[in-house]
């Protein structure tokens, strides 16, 4: 395939003429030193200035980074070079080079050395572990020397270019040139070393507007590159990419393949003139310094050519042009999930072409190099040629012994047992083609399925994606856009009962799912989809559902899953392999869960470690299944909260007790009032400390006993309001005024005992007065006493014995079925009845006892404590039992079973004789 450069700029940063660019090996930084004399660092991912370094005031036409020491270096045009430490801003040392202009810094890959090149002619090596001392000058040149550059390959060596119209080769200890390379007509400017193993080769640019391949093993030209109208200012062979990067004065940037040396782009993004070329191993970037600032692009993909063989759990790449593989059966160590394995490397040689793609078949024992336009089937083995072709895509099928091609955008050659069989040409033309079961064509109206053995047309899907991937079974397909993804559903007995001629069957997919995820890179395990998204989560897709396995922190790219060792693979653009544990058992039981296979499902189960059965309970549960989810799960809380959702008590009961968490106890006693369990319902406010719930519960079904236990434990708890209301409930206002008192609450006292204790005024309102008069002595006297100003408070003796009647009348004790008859508090008048009790007392208890005795409740009356209530409220006629005893605050509803309840009625209405 030829080389797919899609370039991206990445950050244009405006500044004043850039001389030279740098980029730093681990950081995102590009460093740019400018004419005006400053030298600055840009986060190119965050595309902000991170620092300025004020040089001098003259132009500054070199500047690099030695990492291994946080130091920039920086030569300028007053022949000094500068030494900063990037992490500090302080300058570490300065000191003069030459005597004219420095032009060039080159920084040794591992000894303390560095190079500088200058307008003087020379050369110099300076050592900083020894003070910067000059340790050895190089002379030959005859005009300015304008680069200097280290062999990758051999450190000991370096090149040079200079306006002498040559480039000449340098060792390490020799004073003079190893040999000279003269072919430029004008003063050359600029020089690279090619950094890979397979050719001995340099570049130069001149201003004669020719850029020269040099084999300095040979000493000879190779190539000569013409199509720039100006000066050649820089070149730059790149670290990992096939390509070769010429700027020019013309303001263009061209980029070549670095093999054919063909013209694959040329850039021109208005900045006038270029000066300054870089690149750096394992980064696909190039930044490139303007007139008028600096660019970094991103050239080509930085998906590594890779491939693993999941079957035979050994993994193939690309380094460069040579093919190396990996066994992972190798491994003798514990796998850490997210930690890079430690492989050992076997070189299996050299390929003909540089590899862009690298793909195993599906039985494994082939694999496809593709690349510059050609492709190339080796055995997997030995890497043996068995075929190869021409190409601008290849893909396999399903069928291990099938593969197809695209030559161009008008038609598609088919393979079976490596001889062509057959020749496809859509209608719409041929934009990309995909493998699997069915072959994937996509064009301008879309994607179109076609049977590999017939080329019939199975279906035509509006879509246009990026990536296609099919399910080891072929009953599910992932269709993959640029901003979503799509699950369908393949049916092949459709297919197969539509006929010999029938085409582009309607039925013959099923949309299952879609989703507004990137998908990157992406593989079926059963009915599980995984894949890798736009953010660097690992996820997968079954049921509808989305689980995420690992997030990432940086891009990596699917390789495969080994069943045997429940392990997922991946690696990054650095062939970086790392693995994650993914249990094919519960990918296993969620693929049956999602066929309603329940007997599949169970038989699965108990393979699932109990670590991981949470997961598949929250599965469960998110397909509605959670009567099942509740068996299946090991967590408390989830099980806890499936239990309420399911109504289930006991088993909520249970785990309540285990966790003893307040917030459980209220849920649960929700849940136990909704279904009428009262018991439970108190032991669960019990436990929960909720004493407003308490009060409710003891209120609502009547039971006076638990509102008085109630009150004296919220009392001692400090819970005052509760104490306060549950006392008054009961009519004891002695400790309702004391509650008051108790809680310095003086003058709320004094107007509580005014309108319920009378009797008790008098001692209330001196205590009201001591309070008082500690704030101002005059108030306090102000407040009146009844027993003194008795003139002040009209009918003060009369609530002195309505109060002994009411006191009275609070000591009996009224059965709930008698609530309906009980006049409002609001509506009666205390006065009135206490002296119309006083003249017929004795008829109205005669009335009274006559009334209960009809109900048949009389006898029982005298012995109550409290009123009846029934504990079953679905069925009145039951008889209650006693609800359950509270430990602690020993509070019960103290129903006596021998008392017949059935005439009890929960509507609020007594039954009528007749009705009896």
């Amino acid at each position: 395939m030829p080389l797919r450069l899609d370039i991206k700029r990445k950050l244009s940063a405006r500044s004043d003429r850039v001389k030279s660019v740098d980029l730093h090996p681990t950081e995102p930084w590009m460093l740019c030193s400018l004419y005006q004399g400053n030298v600055n660092i840009w986060n190119y991912e965050t595309q902000l200035l991170l620092k300025t370094f004020e040089v001098c005031d003259l132009p500054v036409r070199t500047a690099k980074f030695i990492t291994r020491k946080n130091w920039i270096v920086a030569g300028s045009d007053d022949m000094m070079v500068r030494v900063f430490n990037y992490n500090t801003l302080e300058k570490v040392h300065s000191f003069e080079v030459h005597s004219d202009y420095v032009r060039s810094i080159a920084v040794h890959p591992t000894q303390p050395f560095i190079l500088t090149s200058s307008d003087d002619m020379l050369i110099k090596l300076w050592n900083w572990e020894k003070s910067w001392r000059a340790q050895q000058i190089f002379e030959g040149h005859t005009h300015y020397v304008m680069q200097v550059v280290f062999n990758p390959k051999d450190n000991n060596t370096f090149a040079s270019a200079s306006l002498d119209r040559t480039v000449k080769v340098w060792q390490l200890g020799s004073s003079t040139a190893n040999f000279t390379l003269d072919g430029h007509e004008r003063g050359v400017n600029c020089v690279d070393y090619y950094h890979h193993g397979d050719k001995p080769y340099l570049v130069s640019g001149a201003d004669d507007r020719f850029v020269k391949i040099w084999d300095y093993q040979n000493k000879t030209c190779v190539q000569t590159l013409e199509g720039h109208t100006q000066n050649i200012s820089a070149v730059c062979f790149h670290p990992e990419l096939p390509i070769l990067l010429t700027g020019s004065e013309d303001g263009t940037v061209r980029i070549w393949h670095s093999g054919t040396y063909r013209l694959e782009s040329s850039l021109n993004y208005g900045f006038e003139r270029v000066w300054a070329l870089g690149g750096i191993r394992g980064s696909n970037n190039v930044v490139i310094g303007y007139d008028e600032g600096s660019v970094m692009i991103k050239v080509g993909r930085e998906e590594p050519a890779v491939s693993m063989d999941s079957m035979g759990g050994k993994i193939v790449w690309a380094k460069h042009s040579e093919i190396q593989q990996v066994n992972l059966k190798a491994l003798d160590e514990e796998i850490q999930d997210g930690e890079r394995l430690p492989l050992a490397i076997k070189d299996m040689g050299g390929c003909e072409i540089y590899p862009q793609t690298i793909q195993h078949n599906p039985n494994g024992r082939f694999l496809v190099v593709c690349g510059d336009g050609e492709w190339i089937i080796y055995t997997s083995m030995a890497l043996r040629n068995k075929a190869f072709g021409q190409a601008l895509e290849f893909v396999w099928a399903a069928d291990s012994s099938q593969y197809a091609t695209r030559e161009h955008s008008s038609a598609v050659k088919l393979f079976k047992n490596f001889k062509e069989k057959t020749f496809l040409k859509p209608d719409f033309g041929v934009d990309g083609i995909f493998g699997g079961y069915l072959l994937g064509v996509s064009s301008a109206s879309g994607l179109s399925f076609y049977d590999w053995d017939t080329t019939k047309l199975i279906r035509r899907i509006d879509i246009q994606p990026t990536h296609v991937y099919w399910a080891e079974n072929a009953s599910l397909i992932a269709l993959a856009t640029a901003d979503q993804y799509f699950i369908l559903k393949y049916h092949s007995d459709i297919v197969a009962n539509a006929g010999e001629d029938a085409e582009d069957i309607t039925d013959a997919f099923e949309m299952v799912a879609e989703m507004n995820e990137v998908v990157k890179t992406g593989i079926w395990v059963g009915d599980c989809f995984i894949y890798t998204n736009s953010v660097n989560r690992v996820n997968y897709f079954v049921g509808g559902e989305v689980v995420t396995v690992s997030h990432l922190d940086r891009p990596m790219y699917l390789l495969g899953y080994v069943p045997k060792d429940n392990r997922l693979y991946l690696c990054d653009k650095e062939l970086g392999i790392v693995s994650y544990s993914l249990l094919l058992s519960v990918l296993e039981y969620q693929t049956a869960v999602m066929r309603k296979d329940f007997e599949t499902a169970d038989r699965v189960l108990p393979t699932v470690p109990s670590e991981h059965r949470t997961r598949v309970a929250h599965f469960l549960e998110k397909q509605g299944f959670k009567k099942q989810a509740l068996d299946v799960s090991n967590d408390p809380e989830h099980k806890f909260e499936l239990a309420l959702s399911l109504g289930n008590l006991d088993v909520a009961h249970t785990l309540a007790i285990d966790a003893n968490s307040h917030q459980k106890w209220r849920q649960l006693a929700s849940l136990a009032t909704q279904h009428g369990k009262l018991r439970l319902a108190q032991e669960c406010l019990h436990n929960a400390r909720d004493f407003g719930g308490l009060l409710l519960l003891a209120t609502s079904t009547g039971n006076a006993n638990m509102i008085e236990k109630l009150g004296n434990v919220a009392d001692e708890s400090g819970k005052n309001n509760i104490s306060f209301l549950s006392h008054f409930l009961l009519g004891d206002i002695d400790k309702c005024l004391d509650i008051l008192i108790k809680t310095d609450r003086i003058p709320e006292a004094a107007f509580f005992a005014r309108a319920y204790a009378p009797s008790k005024i008098s001692y209330v309102v001196k205590l009201w007065k001591e309070k008082l008069s500690l704030i101002s002595e005059k108030a306090g006297q102000s407040l009146a006493d009844p027993e003194q100003y008795e003139n002040l408070f009209p009918g003060y003796r009369e609530s002195l014995r309505v109060e002994k009647f009411l006191n009275e009348e609070n000591k009996k004790k009224i059965p709930a079925l008698a609530f309906p008859t009980v006049k409002p508090n609001i509506d009666r008048k205390p006065l009135e009845e206490m002296l119309e009790a006083e003249a017929s007392s004795s008829s109205s208890i005669d009335h009274m006892s006559d009334r209960l005795h009809d109900l048949g409740i009389a006898n029982k009356l005298s012995t109550m404590k409290e009123p009846l209530l029934p504990q079953n409220i679905d069925n009145p006629s039951r008889s209650s039992r006693p609800l359950i005893v509270d430990d602690e605050l020993d509070i019960e509803l103290e129903l006596d079973e021998n008392i017949d309840t059935t005439d009890v009625n929960l509507d609020d209405e007594l039954l009528t004789e007749e009705e009896e």
